[in-house]
Parts: structure tokens; sequence; C-alpha cells
């Protein structure tokens, strides 16, 4: 069995690391000056957070005068259909997940969450929502080691409530355009909008445009993501909450996986 070997540029910045390591008090300024770059980064990320809701305005502005008032009253009806699945996901699934797998109180999980959902909700990124994720789980009881492991992961291919939006978004696109859908072509979105949802990146937005390939899987204008485009920061809120919340119902499984499995180790002992 033929062993992976490492890209160029990660042995490049694996040769940085050792460096800056080994050079000790001087690679402390370096330290340094990446931190001052992500203090820069983060406040960049905040004006844009700041400006979103002037940019949502806009769009949604554009698109209520190409398709008529009307269609504020039927985003509000789509929206309403997202945010139920979202719901009922996170009381059913994951409530359920809680109470029978890692064997805590899901009032009690919910309430622990709680910042973290806030935050995601404002922020509608995963990534972004991190630390605050990982310091509710550790909280709860989770392992540090595997929350800062499963936590990561789970921001980049855990996106339940992106396929849920991807496929509301898709049926209600092909409403908009006349076409009817059959079972097979229904089944097809929830397959790709799944498989989009593992690809799809932590940040703001990354959502709508994965739910492109969904459209051009059964068939559907790619220029229907316009229509819902002014209304996309409201879906976005929902479904990375839903998102971050299914990442802390993992992590704290496997934690209580894990204690068990030294509870008896030490048993044995």
């Amino acid at each position: 069995m033929s062993k992976r070997k490492l890209s160029l540029p990660a042995w490049i910045f694996i040769g940085m690391i050792a460096g800056v390591l080994a050079a000790g008090e001087k690679g402390v300024m370096i330290g340094k000056a990446i931190n001052s770059m992500t203090e820069v980064i983060m406040q960049i990320m905040m004006m844009i957070i700041k400006l979103t809701p002037i940019g949502v305005f806009c769009l949604m502005t554009n698109v209520v005068a190409v398709n008529g008032a009307s269609i504020v009253g039927t985003l509000a009806l789509v929206i309403g259909v997202a945010y139920l699945g979202y719901f009922l996901h996170i009381v059913i699934v994951y409530g359920a997940s809680v109470k029978f797998l890692s064997g805590m109180n899901p009032f009690a999980f919910f309430k622990g969450i709680a910042p973290a959902m806030i935050t995601t909700f404002t922020t509608t990124s995963s990534n972004a929502t991190l630390p605050v994720n990982m310091e509710c789980c550790n909280k709860l009881g989770a392992e540090p080691e595997i929350s800062s492991f499963v936590l990561p992961l789970g921001a980049t291919i855990n996106m339940d409530g992106t396929a849920i939006y991807q496929a509301v978004a898709a049926i209600f696109i092909a409403c908009c355009y006349d076409v009817t859908l059959t079972i097979a072509d229904m089944a097809m979105i929830v397959l790709t909008a799944t498989l989009a949802s593992v690809g799809t990146a932590g940040v703001s937005g990354a959502g709508m445009i994965m739910l492109a390939m969904v459209l051009e899987t059964v068939g559907l204008p790619v220029e229907g993501i316009a229509i819902i485009a002014g209304v996309d920061k409201i879906f976005d809120m929902g479904r990375t909450t839903l998102n971050i919340t299914g990442d802390a119902t993992c992590a704290l499984w496997i934690s209580k996986m894990e204690q068990k499995k030294k509870a008896k180790a030490a048993a044995v002992k």
C-alpha cells in the first residue's frame, strides 16, 4: 500500500512553522504579525457583516421591481416552509440524538448551545462560530480534543440545513417557471442537494452558489436563483444555525462514546 505524499505547498508550510519555532524569541515577532493579520481580517469580516443588511435590501428591491410586489408574499411562504423544516430537524433529529445517543436532556443541550446558535444566526458562518461552538460543547461535557476535531470537520461537511434549503429553493424555482417535476426529478433534487451540501464551504452565502448545480441536474434555469437572491440571507440564518447544532450533537455523542470506553478500560485495570 503506497503512502500518500505531501504536496509542495504543505512542505513549505511545515518548513515555515519549523523555522518560526526554531527562531525562538525572534520567531515570536512573526507570530505577532500573524495575529495582527488575523485581527485585520476579523475587522474586515465585521464590516462586511454590518453592511450585509444594506446589500440584502438592495437585492430585495431588485427582486420586487422585476417580479412584482406579489413575490414578497410568495417568498415569505417559502421561507416559512424552509424554517419549518429547520425546526423539525433540530427538534426531532438532533433532540432525539442528544437524548438517546448522548444521554443528555435536550432542553439542557439547547440551552447550553444557545450562544453558538445566536452567533451563527447573526453571522451566517459555521467557520466564524467555531470558537463559540467549541466553548459551548466543552461546557456541556465534550472532550476538548474531540470537539477541536469534530466541530471543524462538521463545519466543512455537515450541512443538513443547506440540503433542506436547496431542495425547497429548487422546487420553488420550478414552480416559478411552471415546470412540473416528476418523482424521479424530486428524488434527484434530494440526492444532489445532499451531495452538494457536503461540498459547501462554511461561509455566508455559499449554499446559494451550490444551488446552481442542483438546478442544472434537473434542467431548471440557473437564472432562477436571482428570484431568491434577495432573501437568501434569511434562509442562510436558519440553515447555518441548523448546521452548527448538528456539529455540536455529533461532538457530544463521540465524547460520550470515548468516556464510556475510558471507563471500561479503567474498570478492567
